[in-house]
């Protein structure tokens, strides 16, 4: 199994300087992933330009949104921001799509909330045909080219039974952002490999997983100011992430060793702050696995 890391654009006044080092240092090793998240009603960073702007300092790491929400965004501009991505980036760029569960980041958009699985089916076929090459809606060529034919890596997350409809039509794999139960989980992904064989699919798909982290003197504040400021507004919800949220070393092999044993092919770790202590110390953890 390999191990990404989180880009801390959900950081409170994070200064662009910071970023770019994460990144460099990222690159430099042991991850396999340098990921961003998304949030629309947020302080955060957005995530395609935070990509964007790591592209340069970068050669070797992959680059993934863990998980853009794409119901929330155009269609064909989304397409357009993945294939220049994965274009720039040589091949290196993994979109990773989901829904969301907070309404106001649709109001803000001006979609709608219980409108937004079906949103996602559409845009799903839709990306795939503008990768194509195809004339899309009768109007022409839209690019650029991707690197690879088809498009991007695609990766569908969520913790519903449709999840696994959509892999089976245009994904290449599952992406579990975090906070799911390993009983579910596994089961959804016996569900996906399920309607992936059914689908005539070759191969198998990739499944990508998330959690939090945090390391060092403070990690456990760190923990908790993270964990309050990104999902305060729900209580029991806060509890929960927080619960699960590995704050020591061993807690953070232990964590990597159940995403092994349920056969995650790739886990990205997402830090609560974006000091040293968090960096140096999981990859001090990854480099002795």
């Amino acid at each position: 199994m390999r191990i990404g890391i989180g880009l801390p654009t959900r950081a409170e006044h994070i200064a662009g300087d910071t970023l770019l080092e994460w990144a460099r240092r990222a690159d430099a090793g042991p991850f396999s992933s340098l990921a961003v998240s998304d949030r629309v009603v947020s302080d955060a960073q957005e995530p395609i330009v935070a990509l964007a702007s790591v592209i340069g300092v970068t050669r070797r790491i992959g680059l993934l949104t863990s998980v853009v929400l794409a119901p929330t965004r155009e269609t064909t501009l989304l397409a357009r921001q993945a294939a220049s991505l994965d274009a720039l980036s040589a091949g290196r760029f993994t979109l990773g799509v989901a829904i969301g569960a907070r309404e106001d980041d649709y109001a803000a958009t001006g979609q709608r909330f219980h409108r937004r699985g079906r949103r996602l089916d559409e845009q799903l076929a839709s990306l795939r045909r503008i990768w194509s090459g195809e004339p899309y809606l009768g109007v022409g060529l839209i690019g650029p080219s991707p690197s690879r034919r088809g498009g991007p890596e695609l990766l569908v997350g969520g913790y519903v039974s449709t999840v696994a409809r959509r892999i089976a039509s245009w994904g290449d794999g599952f992406m579990a952002p975090g906070g799911g139960e390993p009983k579910a989980m596994s089961a959804l992904w016996d569900e996906i490999v399920s309607a992936w064989d059914a689908a005539g699919r070759r191969g198998r798909p990739r499944w990508v997983s998330g959690s939090y982290y945090a390391l060092g003197a403070h990690a456990d504040d760190a923990a908790d100011a993270y964990i309050t400021a990104n999902y305060g507004h729900d209580p029991k919800v806060a509890e929960r992430r927080r619960r699960t949220l590995p704050a020591t070393p061993d807690a953070v092999r232990e964590a990597i060793a159940r995403q092994r044993d349920l056969g995650v092919d790739e886990l990205i770790l997402r830090p609560c702050a974006p000091d040293d202590a968090h960096f140096a110390g999981l990859a001090e953890i990854v480099a002795g696995l």
